[in-house]
């Protein structure tokens, strides 16, 4: 059966509303809830970017059932792994084994702030699979001594553990890195219906021997009930998503991000962007994730100003005709 999640966007809401939304999410029967861990928002109109973990710690405390995942943290520069470790362990244990901890690459605009230079993709995949090497190794319980090309760890241990491993899901974005790092992790996250790029990743699992695991894909919505105004909307807050992550990994400002952007037209974030009243449209934009193979797909509902308006009057009759359209079947 394919899960709805919710999104907890942090660059676009403030800790305390997002801890809101996050109850009326669970309250309205999404499967899980993802939360991106930012140190910047991607345009300066989004206007936030509070701190993930404490977001995902109160929002623990305060749901009971709903999965909940960083969608994605960067363990390699603004983060040590160790650290991560401890972290996605915590966050297991307030969560009584509902946190799975999504990793990822990173991207410039989050990972500079701590002085570091951005290296390039090749040295960024060699950073990532030492850090989940050493963050799935902390996760285990085990004592752990590592010295590495890039990070070094000295017996650490986590003390706080929940009774099961913490799962680990990887951004993946093409057959390279697919074939890098599925035996590393425990389900795949991707950004793009595709199709090919989740029979890879189910190939390289059987090779290995290892479960296929869960695909966790995310779409971005634009619901208003006036269609003009969500494509507004998008299009002031979501433009900088016309460029790809190729592109959107190495800016390093959002100053940057806004001039990138600055030729993108309202009607060139509306063809990639379900924009409106029309609930129907929005399942047909979601459609091809579940065509492409995935079993977890997370809604962002663009914009701050109509997020409880959403949450109170689309999202239910919205996860209903998305549960009727979608697989029922494993």
């Amino acid at each position: 059966m394919t899960r709805f999640g919710y999104t907890l966007m942090t660059e676009q809401s403030s800790p305390r509303r997002l801890v809101d939304y996050a109850i009326d999410a669970e309250r309205l029967g999404f499967d899980f809830e993802v939360c991106s861990d930012h140190y910047f928002p991607w345009l300066d109109s989004q206007g936030h970017a509070g701190y993930a973990w404490a977001t995902l710690g109160a929002v623990a405390y305060a749901t009971s059932r709903v999965e909940l995942m960083t969608y994605v943290t960067c363990p390699t520069l603004r983060y040590h792994p160790a650290v991560v470790a401890q972290k996605a362990a915590t966050l297991g244990v307030l969560s009584e084994g509902r946190f799975l901890l999504g990793l990822g690459a990173g991207e410039n605009l989050n990972e500079h702030v701590v002085g570091e230079r951005w290296p390039a993709v090749g040295e960024r995949h060699d950073m990532l699979e030492e850090a989940v090497e050493i963050i799935r190794e902390l996760l285990s319980g085990e004592r752990l001594t590592y010295d590495g090309v890039h990070f070094r760890v000295d017996s650490a241990r986590i003390w706080d553990l929940p009774p099961e491993r913490v799962q680990v899901a990887m951004a993946v974005s093409g057959p390279q890195s697919i074939s890098r790092f599925s035996p590393w992790a425990d389900h795949l996250v991707a950004v793009e219906p595709d199709a090919e790029a989740i029979a890879h990743w189910d190939s390289e699992r059987r090779r290995a021997d290892l479960p296929a695991g869960r695909k966790i894909g995310q779409v971005p919505i634009s619901w208003d009930t006036d269609e003009a105004a969500a494509v507004a909307r998008a299009h002031d807050q979501f433009r900088w998503f016309a460029g790809g992550w190729k592109v959107n990994a190495d800016l390093p400002t959002t100053e940057a991000f806004a001039s990138a952007s600055q030729f993108v037209r309202p009607e060139d974030v509306a063809e990639q962007i379900a924009c409106g009243p029309d609930l129907d449209a929005i399942v047909e934009s979601v459609k091809p994730y579940w065509e492409a193979g995935f079993t977890d797909i997370a809604l962002v509902q663009v914009g701050d100003d109509k997020q409880q308006e959403f949450l109170d009057t689309a999202a239910g009759p919205l996860l209903e005709r998305l549960r009727a359209a979608a697989p029922s079947g494993d």
